[in-house]
């Protein structure tokens, strides 16, 4: 059962494990989190936008031990906009988000998709994300609390963190729990498969969006993916589930679908649905 944690607030999930949860999960509205270790803290993605990240970072800071390491599980902005919050940390993420963090930011595309964000992203554009300082390319132990596991289906670069001792997982975006997910750059057949996987690491999920679940949650994601790729290209075939009660469905079930139709015919392409959406005619470049 998902659990409602308070938003906007670090809370303490197990022993030195810490959640940031975002009300609502919707576009642009990500989760984040802190491990505390003998040396200090290990920080899970970093928000977006500065109104995000800045009370996020001031209730990190609060802790009182110093910011060894941030984690971020993908490259997408909503969870690596607030990297400049933590200058003496280093950065760790798969080869696929470090590549992108070098690309310049299409923060035209990011407008015309987040429209409630317009302005910050102007503030976001100045001020810019750190590179990453470590390319994390397997499973590692990043410290003596938490394993680093790579995955794909979300995106090519996704990165989960595990605190084993803990029983949570920082599943990042592969895990959206209550929320419809977005998988213009993922595979939802191999994403599904992937979430095989993540449900037996640890009977606690944080995900990239929603609230903090478990195996109960990566099954009703799995079925919506999976019922994706069965409507064969038309998001009206999705059949009925717990999704049904999800947010954002019209925008969200068209890009899924469509990505899904396109992997199966053989293509790696950007859906146009979502290319509309960003406001572009042709892939951009990045989607850092």
């Amino acid at each position: 059962m998902a659990e409602n944690l308070p938003a906007e607030t670090l809370h303490e999930l197990a022993d030195g494990v810490f959640v940031w949860i975002q009300p609502s999960g919707a576009t642009g509205v990500a989760n984040a989190g802190v491990v505390v270790d003998d040396d200090g803290l290990t920080v899970v993605d970093t928000l977006m936008v500065r109104s995000q990240w800045e009370p996020f970072a001031a209730a990190v800071h609060d802790l009182g031990l110093p910011v060894r390491r941030v984690v971020l599980t993908h490259a997408h902005i909503d969870h690596v906009g607030g990297t400049r919050a933590f200058p003496a940390a280093g950065v760790y993420a798969t080869p696929a988000t470090s590549w992108a963090l070098d690309q310049p930011m299409p923060t035209a595309a990011y407008q015309a998709f987040m429209p409630a964000f317009h302005d910050e992203f102007v503030d976001l554009e100045a001020t810019g994300t750190r590179a990453v300082t470590h390319e994390v390319e397997g499973a590692a132990m990043l410290t003596p609390r938490v394993e680093l596991l790579t995955a794909s289906g979300h995106t090519d670069g996704d990165l989960m963190v595990l605190v084993d001792d803990a029983d949570v997982c920082f599943s990042g975006d592969l895990c959206f729990f209550g929320v419809t997910p977005l998988a213009f750059q993922g595979d939802p057949a191999a994403w599904a498969d992937t979430l095989d996987v993540l449900v037996e690491l640890a009977d606690t999920i944080v995900p990239g969006h929603g609230p903090v679940g478990g195996a109960a949650e990566i099954a009703d994601l799995q079925g919506y993916l999976r019922a994706c790729v069965a409507a064969a290209g038309d998001p009206a075939r999705i059949a009925p589930g717990p999704w049904d009660a999800w947010g954002e469905r019209e925008q969200r079930d068209a890009i899924n679908v469509e990505r899904a139709a396109l992997l199966a015919a053989g293509s790696d392409a950007m859906p146009g649905t979502m290319l509309r959406a960003i406001g572009v005619d042709a892939p951009p470049d990045v989607w850092a």
